[in-house]
């Protein structure tokens, strides 16, 4: 990826990127790029009857701090307001709810570097 690729492109080659690692370790996609007026979902995914909402990160560099860096306690806070309100319009019966972040870095190294964090919030 060099800096001729648009954020939306880097973006989605990011997002594909972390659902393959999600279904790679078993989990099921049930939706993606959920959009509502207060934001969007990028991935939500079931893994053993836990319902995951996925905030995918996707940085060419660590510059401004990296992916995992850009998941402050106000962006939790409006993950868990989506996820809310995700809930409330599709039924289904979840043992629990997580949020979890999937970071991205490609560019850097040859092969895309994945750092994935569960239950941040």
């Amino acid at each position: 990826m060099t800096n001729t690729h648009s954020r939306a492109e880097i973006g989605a080659v990011g997002e594909q990127l972390a659902v393959d690692h999600l279904r790679g370790l078993g989990l099921q996609i049930v939706e993606r790029n959920w959009r509502c007026r207060y934001g969007e979902l990028d991935v939500v995914a079931a893994d053993d009857g836990v319902l995951v909402f996925v905030e995918v990160k996707t940085r060419t560099s660590d510059q401004f701090g990296g992916a995992v860096a850009a998941v402050t306690p106000a962006k939790v806070r409006r993950l868990r307001r989506l996820a809310g309100l995700w809930l409330g319009e599709h039924r289904g019966a979840w043992a629990a709810v997580r949020i979890d972040v999937v970071a991205i870095t490609i560019g850097r190294s040859r092969t895309p570097e994945i750092t994935h964090l569960q239950g941040v919030g």
